[in-house]
């Protein structure tokens, strides 16, 4: 803020000491339309300082919410004029604890839809091959425990050579991007 305005005021003041210099044959009205100018640029100067300065003023307010404060509850005396009331007492004898037994409940089974993409949990395996640890399914178990085998999708379907042999089965990850899951059963 300062530099500016120090830059101003050096600024008129070798406008001032040019003007001095300038031969003495200058009349009255060109020195007053001088000083008008300098007069004006310093106006329009101000002008676009204070632009400019409410803007960046306007840029950098943030607001932020105050942090919630705890207050503990109050306590006010309760004076009351009404008389108290007895409370309702239910005439019918309450239920003796043998009578009342809970519903049974059954558990419903899934949906197919939502079924026929939860993994069985005993085919997921983890083996170690060329490539490095590999988490798949194997083929054989999903063909075993998991009705949907037939439906799963060709490009998930991997080999993998180990040291016990080649393991057929899909890949994990790419199963669950195809929206498959785990059964946690």
């Amino acid at each position: 803020m300062y530099r500016k305005f120090i830059a101003t005021i050096a600024a008129l003041s070798v406008a001032i000491t040019a003007f001095g210099a300038r031969p003495a044959a200058a009349d009255e009205k060109e020195v007053l339309r001088t000083l008008a100018a300098i007069a004006g640029v310093a106006i329009v100067g101000k002008m676009i300082y204070d632009n400019n300065k409410e803007r960046k003023e306007r840029e950098t307010v943030t607001r932020r919410r105050a942090a919630p404060v705890y207050e503990a509850p109050r306590y006010y005396p309760t004076v009351s004029k009404r008389p108290h009331q007895r409370p309702y007492v239910d005439p019918r004898p309450a239920p003796r604890r043998g009578d009342w037994t809970r519903p049974e409940r059954e558990v419903r089974p899934l949906p197919e839809r939502v079924d026929r993409k939860l993994l069985p949990q005993q085919c997921f395996r983890s083996y170690e091959g060329d490539e490095g640890k590999v988490m798949m399914f194997g083929e054989p178990c999903l063909e075993k425990n998991y009705s949907y085998a037939d439906r799963l999708p060709r490009y998930c379907a991997k080999r993998v050579s180990t040291a016990e042999g080649a393991r057929y089965g899909y890949d994990a990850r790419c199963l669950r991007d195809s929206g498959y899951s785990l059964a946690r059963r």
